[in-house]
């Protein structure tokens, strides 16, 4: 009976120990575990989060801040660069242009550098009687009588070889002329207007002398397509026997100052128009004058 109960107590005393020895080592598992694992704050805790939302699907993406409801900081205000390109006065540009001594002459040359008087009006108007594409009997019909009758002649001709022209605009007055200018200018400033309208006492309309025509029905009347025409081809083989020019050829742009116009007579008599058709010549060339820049 001793002995039984003495391996009992044996039994009670191993299984004790081994317990023990499981509890000692359960305790310093946990003490390990502690150590190891870190601690999170708020800021890592925010990153372990955002590494868990990415694994599961769950990225939210940060939206910018609106500041449509604060109050902007001012820039500085910049002052806006002053423009010192002054326009010309319409006005004074006549006061650099040459005035002609002899605007009454019918072989006078008026052009951009060249004007005829400020108080200039030819004495000798009158109506050619010749087509119009127009019915009303305005300024516009007019020329001197020497050129209107050349020009009643050279219609006659170019019917009798089957052309009909009719005319389209012949004199203008400096007050005309001047609106018309000022228009431009109005629209486009000095400096475009003076590329391509006459400034007032620079247009040879305005000395009576100078006709634009066309075909009698009117189309391409001061028109680049009227150089394609027959009549064109007809005005510019014949009309130096009238006393006329075309005035403002092809190919003489940088001595006249203007691009082709097959439209523009200009009347300077027919000694003088026969010359310049001979030696295929300009005014400018004829008097050696100084090209127009414009």
């Amino acid at each position: 009976m001793k002995k039984i109960t003495a391996l009992a107590i044996v039994a009670l005393v191993v299984v004790g120990v081994i317990f023990g020895v499981k509890w000692a080592k359960q305790q310093n598992l946990t003490a390990k575990t502690a150590q190891t694992k870190p601690v999170l704050t708020d800021e890592n805790q925010e990153t372990e989060n955002n590494k868990q939302n990415e694994q599961e699907g769950n990225v939210t993406i940060e939206q910018p801040t609106d500041h449509s409801n604060s109050t902007p900081t001012p820039s500085p205000t910049q002052e806006p660069e002053a423009n010192h390109t002054e326009e010309e006065d319409p006005d004074s540009l006549g006061e650099s242009i040459t005035v002609i001594a002899e605007p009454e002459s019918i072989a006078a040359l008026v052009n951009p550098n060249n004007r005829l008087p400020d108080q200039y009006e030819p004495t000798d108007l009158v109506y050619p009687d010749v087509r119009f594409i127009f019915a009303e009997k305005l300024d516009k019909r007019k020329l001197r009588k020497e050129a209107a009758t050349a020009l009643e002649e050279m219609f006659v001709a170019a019917e009798e070889d089957g052309y009909y022209l009719a005319g389209v605009s012949g004199y203008r007055s400096r007050e005309y002329q001047k609106q018309l200018f000022n228009r431009y200018v109005a629209k486009d400033g000095v400096e475009k207007a003076k590329t391509y309208s006459a400034y007032p006492g620079t247009s040879e309309h305005e000395t009576g002398l100078a006709m634009d025509v066309t075909r009698s029905d009117g189309k391409c009347a001061a028109s680049d397509c009227f150089g394609d025409m027959d009549e064109a081809t007809w005005i510019a083989k014949y009309a130096h026997q009238f006393g006329f020019i075309v005035r403002y050829p092809e190919g003489k742009q940088n001595i006249t100052g203007y691009k082709y116009e097959p439209w523009h007579l200009r009347y300077v008599g027919i000694e003088l128009a026969e010359q310049l058709n001979t030696n295929d010549q300009t005014l400018e060339e004829y008097y050696d004058a100084v090209p127009v820049s414009r």
